[in-house]
């Protein structure tokens, strides 16, 4: 097979990997949001194999697809399309070699910019304010997980309770759509940051940093972020509270990430075998008491220096 017949299958299995991963995000309950954290990983390592020019083929036709599955211009359309951004951005930035805190951020950035253009744009054409489509979104997936609990089998009095509380559910929600936005964005990066490190690793030479993430550290001005926002969420109910809120949760996503890091770093000091790897980060996943403890770690560590990284430093 030639230059032109390597090419070729290349973008089709980019394309046809995207969709399987895209249908398994819209069809499989509960888990399908898990598989869409993997969308922009075809992007992202067919765009380093086949170079700008032909891999922008694959998210163009994955986001008509996407499209045309789901047969209407929604707000998912815009998320499906901001993911499938991501994988391109990070492939382009991944290429140049940028630091990882560069290339985080301008990812992130890039990609919040392109989503707000696209939600105006949508809210023009459709005649709706901006306010009434978020509401109306969260709305319409607040009811589809109500419907979810009930077949999974939750007690009508747990129904009944949550059903009592959906417009205090509903404004908060819609309140901390930005915090959500972001954390999920910096969420989706970093686990697509780390799988492509995985997979381009004997093909391609990423930047320095990528080889030590595990020593990654916040930086040290952002405690004081998070002190801010705990004294703005003792105001009462109000646009300083939610500020702070907002501000609380894009903070703790960050230092989960630390707190990641302090967890590997000592799990390849102490070499632990794979399994137990494999099982503890699933424990941190699933368990939100150890998904707690290591935002814990990652916030502390400026304190405690649990790596000894400063004296390493010094």
């Amino acid at each position: 097979m030639g230059y032109v017949g390597e090419m070729l299958k290349d973008i089709v299995n980019g394309v046809l990997i995207t969709s399987l991963i895209f249908a398994a995000s819209i069809l499989i309950p509960v888990f399908g949001f898990f598989c869409s954290l993997f969308i922009p990983l075809p992007t992202l390592y067919y765009r380093i194999k086949l170079g700008r020019r032909t891999s922008v083929i694959i998210p163009v036709l994955g986001f008509i697809i996407m499209v045309v599955i789901l047969s209407s211009f929604t707000i998912d359309v815009v998320f499906f399309a901001g993911l499938l951004l991501v994988g391109f951005i990070l492939g382009e930035l991944l290429e140049y070699r940028i630091p990882i805190d560069k290339t985080v951020l301008y990812t992130c950035g890039v990609v919040l910019i392109s989503a707000i253009v696209s939600l105006f744009i949508f809210s023009s054409v459709s005649g709706k304010n901006l306010f009434t489509i978020l509401s109306q979104y969260v709305a319409y997936n607040i009811e589809l997980s109500l419907a979810l609990y009930q077949s999974l089998g939750m007690s009508e009095e747990n129904l009944r309770l949550i059903q009592g509380s959906l417009d205090k559910i509903q404004y908060i929600l819609v309140r901390i759509i930005p915090a959500l936005t972001i954390a999920s964005m910096l969420l989706v990066i970093w686990i697509n940051i780390l799988i492509s490190k995985a997979l381009l690793k004997s093909k391609f030479r990423l930047h320095s940093d990528y080889e030590k993430l595990n020593q990654w550290q916040a930086p040290d001005f952002m405690v004081w972020a998070v002190i801010g926002c705990g004294l703005l969420m003792l105001f009462p109910a109000g646009a300083a509270k939610l500020f702070g809120l907002n501000i609380l949760l894009i903070s703790m996503t960050i230092y989960f990430f630390q707190g990641m890091g302090i967890v590997s770093f000592f799990f390849k000091r102490k070499k632990v075998p794979r399994f137990f790897k494999i099982l503890l980060y699933s424990l941190i996943a699933l368990q939100q008491l150890a998904l707690i403890a290591v935002i814990g770690l990652g916030l502390f560590d400026m304190w405690f220096d649990f790596r000894k990284l400063k004296k390493i430093k010094a």
